[in-house]
């Protein structure tokens, strides 16, 4: 047993790395530009797997030479996306070019790994043709770049090519394809010349749909909530729209949607659909910390297919304020309590539309005032487009409120209304886009209540900057407007405060209201907060943030003299989790009431402030 053992130990020792890899480098010569060079030196480093390497502490040395002779054609392809198609490449281990050694005879050990690229000249597109177009093509070139004199970058062919084929499929030619094509580099004049012939195929129409898979939702549903367009023109958005309007659900955890290889005689084109569905329930938590506003504790149960028909419902319920310190005196303040429930369907007066029963619970003991309400009714969503839907509803609301104008009741039909139209690219750490939600509620008065009108917009915008967008502005714009009924005949509810983590951070809770004496407040009938954050990554899972907000409440309708604003600044940390980042922010009083700069507060949660 001994020699084995001994024999085993010398073959380990003599396969094992004499040293680790200890630097790459990529070079190229034979260019004058600087700026150029330099960028493109960037492009073949983020392409070599050898240049990764380093950072992945890769040490075996057949590893390494694997990874060495890929880079042939992974820097040839980068050079080629840049216009140069008589490149030279060398690629060396310790010295030795690596296509010349011997896969059977590999070093022990390697230690260096030299790139150097010399890319030759720059080629142009000269004759280019992109043949048979779909009818009325757009002007101008089929891809941006893919004309006469301009770079002959090796990823506009292919995208022009698919753009020729998404032409004729958006005419209703479901099985357009590439025919042939043709690529000539001269390389005397420095020109390429590409011919792509295209087959654009029959127009055709949709056929039958086959649904498959395991469900409990029925076909007739899966048809009436999918929208299926059977019999009409090929369409690629409609295939899109009906696939999402199934995904819209929430039902399904796979949808696949298959088109048949050939076509039928008759001209239709069928499509198989396979469904497999997600566990029907679910529930979650949420949490959020402030030290003035208190715990806030909150949680869903959702039940995805209750009747078997998709039918969605879901039950939300939150506490909040708990252990607050509202008035700024060091009582604990009283906490709000909310519930609802909305069943919703899918499907309903078309396709695109779900209509929806919902009913809301809320109790609130804020500093001002207190309501008790209840709300209920029947209403419609629309979806325009995966980002932008509207919805419509009808209802009445009942509330029983202590303020300071008194004891009162409240009795209102409401017509609440929404539009939310989201462009963001991350709804949870947004860097780019925007996103507007605005509501409208008239209510028209029951028992002697006053009627009106409560609106609102949220407007966020987001530019980011540098690579991977590392650096972030984020701007917020809320506005507030009661019209209708007088300010002591309006709920409290449908008033406006400010101050607090989602208007005024490092301000009280509502401490911004509208005086109306006896040193008593109330909400007012207009608002206006301005938001702005400046967010910076330092790593990958830190970030930290600086941020200003300024809210102003009024006693009209609209913005006046007559009203009162307040702010607040801050500072705040980001740590990146797979459910978003944690949220750490502390704030402190600017302007409009409290001591500048004499008190901070801390506000904890999940997910971007705004």
């Amino acid at each position: 047993m001994r020699p084995l053992i001994l024999t085993t130990a010398v073959l380990a020792a003599f396969a094992s790395p004499v040293s680790a890899l200890q630097e790459v480098t990529v070079n190229v010569v034979g260019m004058s530009n600087e700026d150029r060079r330099d960028d493109l030196i960037k492009l073949l480093e983020a392409a070599s797997l050898s240049y990764g390497a380093l950072d992945e502490g890769t040490e075996n040395a057949q590893d390494l030479y694997g990874r060495a002779r890929s880079d042939y054609a992974r820097m040839i392809a980068v050079l080629y996306s840049e216009g140069y198609y008589g490149p030279g490449v060398s690629i060396k281990i310790d010295g030795r070019e690596v296509a010349d050694i011997s896969p059977l005879r590999l070093p022990r050990a390697v230690d260096r790994i030299d790139i150097s690229v010399q890319p030759g000249p720059r080629f142009h597109f000269d004759q280019i043709d992109v043949a048979p177009r779909a009818p009325n093509p757009p002007n101008g070139p089929i891809v941006d770049g893919f004309a006469t004199g301009e770079t002959a970058r090796s990823d506009l062919i292919g995208a022009a090519a698919n753009a020729g084929v998404r032409e004729w499929r958006e005419d209703g030619h479901a099985k357009a394809t590439v025919r042939d094509q043709k690529i000539v580099a001269r390389h005397p004049d420095r020109a390429l010349d590409v011919d792509i012939n295209l087959a654009p195929g029959p127009q055709l129409r949709f056929g039958s749909l086959t649904i498959t898979g395991d469900r409990d939702v029925s076909d007739r549903r899966v048809r009436q909530i999918m929208g299926f367009p059977q019999g009409e023109i090929y369409s690629p958005q409609e295939i899109r729209d009906a696939v999402n309007r199934i995904r819209r659900t929430g039902v399904f955890k796979t949808v696949a949607l298959t088109e048949a290889e050939t076509p039928n005689p008759d001209g239709t084109l069928d499509y198989s659909l396979t469904l497999i569905e997600e566990k029907p329930r679910r529930f979650g938590f949420s949490a959020e910390y402030s030290t003035l506003d208190g715990l806030t504790v909150g949680g869903f149960w959702l039940h995805r297919n209750l009747f078997g028909g998709a039918e969605r419902l879901r039950i939300d319920a939150e506490a909040a304020n708990i252990g607050g310190d509202q008035t700024g005196l060091g009582d604990s303040s009283g906490e709000d309590y909310s519930a609802s429930l909305r069943l919703t369907r899918p499907g309903t007066f078309g396709p695109d539309n779900d209509a929806f029963f919902f009913s809301e619970f809320e109790s609130t003991d804020d500093p001002d005032y207190e309501e008790t309400a209840f709300t209920f009714g029947v209403g419609v969503t629309r979806y325009f487009n995966p980002q932008l839907f509207g919805e419509v509803a009808g209802g009445l609301r009942y509330s029983h409120v202590n303020d300071a104008f008194g004891d009162r009741e409240f009795y209102h039909a409401v017509l609440p209304s929404r539009l939310e139209w989201d462009k963001r690219d991350d709804p949870g750490d947004a860097k780019g886009g925007f996103y507007l939600d605005t509501t409208a509620t008239p209510y028209i008065g029951l028992k002697d209540s006053q009627s009106g009108m409560v609106a609102e917009l949220d407007a966020r915008g987001y530019v980011g900057f540098g690579q991977d967008k590392p650096y972030v502005f984020a701007g917020r714009l809320q506005l507030g407007s009661v019209v209708g009924s007088d300010l002591d005949e309006t709920p409290p509810d449908f008033l406006f405060f400010s101050g607090g983590g989602d208007t005024v951070r490092g301000q009280r809770y509502q401490s911004l209201g509208v005086d109306v004496g006896n040193g008593e407040q109330s909400g007012g009938r207009s608002f206006v907060g301005l938001s702005g954050e400046f967010r910076a990554s330092v790593s990958k899972s830190l970030g930290l943030v600086a941020f200003m907000d300024w809210g102003f409440v009024g006693p009209d309708s609209y913005y006046s003299d007559a009203g009162r604003s307040q702010s607040g600044v801050g500072l705040g940390v980001r740590y990146a989790t797979p459910i978003g980042p944690i949220r750490v922010d502390f704030a402190t009083p600017y302007s409009g009431g409290g001591d500048r700069f004499k008190s901070v507060e801390l506000y904890i949660g999940v997910g971007q402030a705004f």
